[in-house]
Order: C-alpha cells, then sequence, then structure tokens
C-alpha cells in the first residue's frame, strides 16, 4: 500500500498514520497522538511539572529525567521512584542492562505500583507492555495517578485532555477513530477546604491582618537573627520555602541535609519541594491545624502563609505568653 493512499484512507494527519515498518497484527489497536495534541500547552506544562516532581523527588539519587517518553519506559526511574514515594524496597535487579531484563523489572514495579494504587491490570490506563514500548499517554497516565496517591499537593495543570486517534487493524483494512484522552481532572468545591479562623479573619476583619503580620515579622525576625537572616515581606520571602524550612529548623531543633531541600530553588516544582517538606514537618510536629497547599505559598497566597507562620507563632511564641502577647488564635 502506498503511503499516500494510507493518509488519504485514514483521512488522518501524517504524523499518526502508521510507520511503514509497523504492522498492526489483525485485531489489534495502538493510539497517536496528533501532532496539535502534542503542542497543546496544559499538555506540555502537564510534562513539565511531572518531570520536575520526578527529579526533585529522586535529587538525593542524582537521577534526571530529560524525557518523560524516552526516560521511563526500562523501568529504572520508576523503580526509584516508586521506592521513594512509597518508603520500600522493590527486589528487583538494580541495573538491567538487557531488553529482556528491563521488561521483567519493570513488570515487577508496575506489579508493587498497581497493588498500592489498589488497581487490577484490566483497571489500569497503562501495562507493561505500552511503558516498555513509550507509549507517552500510559506514561502520563501512571504518573498523574502516582502523584495524586504519593503527592496529592503536586500542582498539576487541571482539566488536561488530548485528542488522539486510535488505529484498529480489522479484516477490511484499518480503521481509525478519533477521541479525547481526559489525563487531569478539573477542581470542585468538595477539593477545597473548610473555612478557618484565617478566613473570617481576611474577610472580616482586614484591617487587624496588618497588625498579625507585624507581630508574626518581628517573631520570624527575632529567630532568624543568628543566621543572618531577615524577613521583611511574609508572602514573596516564604513562596521558596528555604526560609520557611531555616525557621522550621531553629524552632523545632531539626537539622535539614543540604541534600534533602534545594537551597536555590530555579523552578516552581523545586520550591514546591521546599514547602512540601516544610509542611510534612508541620504535620510530624501536629502542628497544622488547617490542610495547606503547597502550591498556595508558592503562589504567594497570603492567608495559606500566614497560617503557616501562625503555627511556628502560636507554639513557640504565644505558648509563653512572651511580651505579654495573649494566646489562643487572633480574634
Amino acid at each position: 500500500m502506498e503511503p499516500e493512499f494510507l493518509y488519504n484512507l485514514l483521512q488522518l494527519p501524517r504524523e499518526v498514520a502508521l510507520p511503514a515498518e509497523e504492522q498492526l497484527p489483525q485485531g489489534a489497536k495502538k493510539k497517536y497522538l496528533p501532532s496539535n495534541s502534542r503542542k497543546d500547552p496544559k499538555f506540555e506544562e502537564l510534562q513539565k511539572v511531572l518531570a520536575e516532581w520526578i527529579n526533585a523527588t529522586l535529587l538525593p539519587e542524582h537521577i534526571v529525567v530529560r524525557s518523560l517518553e524516552e526516560d521511563v519506559f526500562d523501568g529504572l526511574i520508576l523503580h526509584h521512584l516508586f521506592q521513594k514515594l512509597a518508603e520500600l524496597r522493590l527486589e528487583v535487579e538494580e541495573i538491567a542492562l538487557t531488553a529482556a531484563s528491563q521488561r521483567r523489572k519493570l513488570e515487577v514495579v508496575l506489579e508493587a505500583v498497581n497493588r498500592a494504587l489498589q488497581l487490577e491490570e484490566p483497571q489500569a490506563k497503562w501495562s507493561v507492555e505500552a511503558i516498555f514500548n513509550k507509549d507517552l499517554l500510559a506514561t502520563l497516565h501512571l504518573l498523574v495517578a502516582l502523584a495524586k496517591r504519593f503527592q496529592p499537593n503536586l500542582p498539576l495543570p487541571r482539566n488536561v485532555q488530548v485528542e488522539v486517534v486510535t488505529i484498529e487493524s480489522t479484516k477490511s483494512g484499518l480503521k481509525s477513530e478519533k477521541s479525547v484522552e481526559q489525563l487531569t481532572e478539573d477542581s470542585t468545591d468538595e477539593d477545597r477546604p473548610a473555612e478557618d479562623v484565617f478566613d473570617e479573619l481576611f474577610k472580616l476583619a482586614p484591617e487587624k491582618v496588618r497588625a498579625v503580620e507585624e507581630a508574626i515579622v518581628s517573631f520570624v525576625n527575632q529567630k532568624l537573627e543568628r543566621l543572618g537572616l531577615s524577613v521583611q515581606n511574609l508572602d514573596t520571602q516564604f513562596a521558596d520555602g528555604v526560609i520557611l524550612l531555616l525557621l522550621i529548623g531553629q524552632l523545632e531543633g531539626f537539622f535539614l541535609h543540604l541534600k534533602e531541600f534545594y537551597l536555590t530553588p530555579s523552578s516552581p516544582a523545586e520550591m514546591v519541594h521546599n514547602v512540601t517538606l516544610a509542611l510534612e514537618l508541620l504535620k510530624e510536629g501536629d502542628l497544622l491545624s488547617h490542610p495547606v497547599s503547597p502550591e498556595d505559598i508558592v503562589n504567594k497566597d497570603p492567608r495559606s502563609t500566614l497560617r503557616v507562620l501562625y503555627s511556628l507563632f502560636r507554639k513557640h511564641k504565644l505558648k509563653a505568653g512572651v511580651d505579654g502577647t495573649p494566646r489562643g488564635t487572633p480574634h
């Protein structure tokens, strides 16, 4: 069959027609991403956020992902990522050099992933075959599922949809069908936490917010003075998580190795990594009484930043009743 005839027969752009060297067995189906889908800004942003998340998570292991499509298929990155996220060790060879050993490794890793996600293989939107063959859609579905399970606050772009073309080999020839693949969901009101005292403060007494901020700035600078640091703007200077981590270390007695966070973060994903670590430390100390999203801090949301800092202020300043400051929440 001549290539031109195939393009016309399927009425598809050239980039989604079957390569000349590839033959689908009868009854088989395969999905293709047309170029307009690959170039969709939200689709590209999803890949960028996931790659930066993986790189931030695997920073201590010096593993770097440059292309989700090319770097994830052999199971090595998934192996390290899943072990880190699930805090367990998989009994699988560390280095797989041959295609057969890579496939075996990938199978073991995906079995463990599916168990953790409580999925049977037919329910999953990925498979060993798809991941090993560098199916970008399957790879993205897998990584989004891992992020939702182990890093629910990761700022994935909302409502990412892409048009895909499914080609099926039938007795009468090749058939094609276009459809829309949903990669991430849209946000709903159910996702939003209930309001707390800070929401009320910003709504009903915005004139008092400044007084609370000034008290916290004074407290923070007193604690950071020994590090040679000072803060003037709570919203902007805590957005990358660095000063927040140093402050928590000072107050709670944590020693954070430089390998655990980014001292000079250069991307939103690295900032989210820092802030997520800080929030985890606060949760371990039972200091956060209201859920806070790392991306809200990174995006310089004033009430989220104030809520986090007040949790430290309340424990280390108000508890001691220093300077006659009243105990309890702000009125």
